[in-house]
């Protein structure tokens, strides 16, 4: 190693030397020789990689996604059964075949083998009305789709089993109410009306916060002429209930006031008139066992009484006649209020958030099908053969 003077502008040979400020200015430069690097040849041996694949949609995946869960579980299930411990009949399906009969009263009871399938609260067979055998059948199905006795004890899996039994139970309590004895008729009432009353008084506490009647507030409006007028939510919201609220109005309710439910700026929900809830109340309490029950399931599923009281006239056994008077119901080429229709019409805010923002993954997917089914049942229990 040897030192030069350097400067900072050039350097100097080794026998010239700058002050700089007073400072003498050296720098040590090492003379060893550099080695260059030898470059290796690639050691990898094989054919070379496969061009890449275009990625397949996110529907395609999320669909394969399901099914491998769908066949993981199928194959528990079976792992579950196959290894069960001798004694433990609640772990296994104790019958082989499922059947729908008809008894000695014309009425549809289901059958697991021998045994018929009874009503959890009275423990009595569950009997489906002779004019509803698409109500038996799918009853039935359910049964034929569970894997072992205890999943009957989960009522998400025996939904229409829930529904159809809690109408048994509501048309047996009116029954037992209609034959009572006058001198104990206020109190055979009052205890087999139980179930309705209850019914009547959760239904009718959705009419003030009713999802039909709850309007987004509208947006202030661009002042200037040249933009282009995209329609709103409320705008939608107002598009889809009309139609409904002007059925009901004229052809259920005649001469009642439904007002939307939130004012413009509040967030306080509008009470409805009390003559309005008075008509309401009375017309549920003259709906049938079944009707009443299947409008509760469409309640409770779109948190609104407008439509499943719309949904019900359009399906249901005792409104054939207003159909047939106002030119709906089952006449070809007529547009009928449906499940997707009533579905629809209780989402018009989530399906406006999510075609805003995209949706939520196992969410909203989930629910959109939850309501259909839910709307679906009501329509099963609440409908009959001649007239859908």
């Amino acid at each position: 190693m040897s030192c030069i003077i350097v400067s900072p502008f050039s350097i100097l040979p080794r026998t010239h030397s700058v002050r700089l400020a007073g400072t003498l200015q050296r720098r040590c430069l090492h003379t060893s020789p550099a080695v260059s690097a030898t470059p290796l040849s690639s050691t990898h041996a094989g054919p070379p990689p496969t061009a890449p694949l275009p990625a397949a949609s996110q529907y395609g995946e999320r669909v394969d996604r399901r099914r491998r869960q769908a066949e993981l579980i199928k194959r528990g299930q079976d792992l579950r059964t196959s290894q069960m411990k001798p004694g433990s009949a609640m772990k296994k399906r104790f019958w082989k075949d499922v059947a729908v009969r008809t008894n000695s009263d014309g009425l549809f009871t289901i059958y697991l083998d021998s045994r018929p399938v009874r009503n959890p609260q009275t423990k009595v067979p569950l009997s489906i009305p002779s004019s509803k055998p698409h109500l038996a059948t799918a009853i039935a199905l359910e049964w034929d789709l569970l894997t072992s006795a205890q999943q009957a004890l989960r009522a998400h899996l025996i939904p229409l089993t829930s529904i159809a039994s809690r109408a048994h139970d509501l048309a047996m309590q009116d029954a037992s109410a209609a034959s009572s004895k006058p001198a104990s008729a206020s109190t055979a009432v009052h205890q087999s009306r139980t179930i309705r009353d209850d019914i009547i008084m959760t239904l009718i506490s959705y009419l003030d916060t009713d999802t039909l009647l709850c309007w987004a507030p509208p947006p202030p409006r661009e002042a200037d002429p040249t933009m282009i007028v995209v329609p709103t939510l409320r705008d939608v919201q107002a598009r889809v209930a009309e139609p409904i609220i002007s059925y009901l109005t004229t052809h259920v309710w005649p001469g009642v006031q439904l007002n939307p439910s939130l004012d413009e700026g509040s967030i306080f929900p509008t009470q409805q008139p009390q003559e309005t809830k008075d008509i309401i109340r009375g017309w549920m309490a003259g709906l049938n066992a079944w009707e009443l029950v299947g409008l509760e399931r469409a309640v409770l599923a779109g948190k609104s009484l407008c439509v499943g009281a719309r949904l019900l006239c359009e399906w249901g056994e005792s409104f054939a006649d207003v159909r047939k008077a106002h030119g709906t119901g089952s006449s070809p080429g007529v547009h009928r209020f449906g499940i997707e229709e009533a579905a629809q019409a209780c989402s018009l805010e989530v399906m406006w958030q999510t075609g805003k923002w995209g949706e939520v993954e196992d969410t909203h997917d989930v629910d959109k099908e939850d309501i259909r089914s839910q709307f679906g049942s009501a329509v099963l229990v609440a409908s009959a053969t001649n007239q859908l």
